[in-house]
């Protein structure tokens, strides 16, 4: 558990007078989270609630209107926990979900969880609400570049190179399907998942948008560290059918825009979160590289 941040107290007191009519609290705890300051609190009457701090810097990379709208829809699914309250500068408040167990890698590798996620999934890709929120993968990651750049922070030397290579997939993969922009979550974190009273629910749409559903699927398989088999499942159950040769390119190029826009994201956050931020971004690297080899390993097998 995060230690709780002092100039955050305020804050917290404020939205609970202002949403919630009360002037004290019973307990407070700091939750999880890479940007944002999150709390869960525990009211005098035994009322439970998460109220969320945003943290410094995320005006530049989220569009707190936008995550409204992404917020909204999910709660008015049953994806996500009751909305209270949403403030133009991303500060929040929900209801806390019942007996909550946050999920981890490990446990999202469970086959019933693997299941659970494909049905979230296929209601909110399947909702038919435009939210007119764009999640345009290639505009952002430029968006992150000129960050990057204007922030002067060093940036891997053979990234031209990897970066020629990924919009080689991309250019294949265009050609090849042709998929439909629907509401997605977009960072599906082991964090965002939470298992309540029986089901899961799918928190946190900071980055939702509309896109290709198929980044959904790919990039919780990258946060779980989904084996072949747990792909294999989730691809199946998300898609309703056999797995082919493009439904398995198009996962896996999917995997890589993943990683090249979060690689992208972290660097542009380490002027703000430091080392850690720093240390992500080489992991997500190294990971998209090895992707990369893995795509051109399955060009080949096809060619063959």
């Amino acid at each position: 558990m995060k230690d709780i941040i002092e100039k955050d107290l305020q804050p917290i007191k404020n939205l609970l007078s202002n949403v919630l009519g009360v002037d004290s609290y019973k307990k407070i705890e700091r939750m999880g989270g890479l940007t944002n300051h999150t709390y869960h609190v525990t009211l005098e009457n035994g009322g439970e609630y998460v109220v969320r701090i945003p943290g410094e810097g995320t005006e530049q990379l989220i569009v707190r209107s936008d995550e409204k709208v992404s917020t909204k829809l999910a709660c008015d699914l049953g994806i996500d926990a009751k909305l209270l309250y949403f403030g133009s500068d991303g500060s929040k408040v929900t209801e806390f979900i019942p007996n909550a167990i946050t999920m981890s890698a490990e446990t999202l590798c469970d086959p019933r969880h693997i299941r659970q996620i494909a049905e979230i999934y296929k209601k909110i890709h399947s909702c038919g609400v435009d939210t007119g929120v764009p999640f345009e993968v290639f505009d952002m990651a430029a968006g992150y570049e000129k960050i990057i750049s204007e922030m002067n922070v060093p940036m891997f030397d053979d990234y031209a190179e990897s970066k020629s290579k990924v919009m080689a997939i991309k250019s294949e993969i265009d050609s090849l399907v042709n998929a439909p922009k629907v509401p997605c979550h977009n960072d599906p974190l082991c964090e965002n998942w939470v298992e309540g009273n029986g089901r899961m629910y799918l928190i946190d749409w900071e980055y939702a948008g509309m896109n290709d559903g198929m980044w959904d699927v790919a990039d919780v398989s990258i946060e779980a560290g989904f084996d072949e088999e747990s792909d294999r499942l989730l691809l199946a159950e998300y898609l309703g059918k056999e797995v082919g040769v493009t439904e398995m390119k198009h996962f896996l190029a999917s995997k890589i825009y993943v990683d090249y826009l979060w690689t992208l994201w972290a660097k542009a956050r380490v002027p703000y979160d430091g080392q850690p931020m720093e240390d992500w971004a080489v992991e997500r690297y190294a990971r998209l590289k090895g992707n990369i080899k893995a795509f051109e390993m399955l060009e080949n097998k096809e060619d063959n």
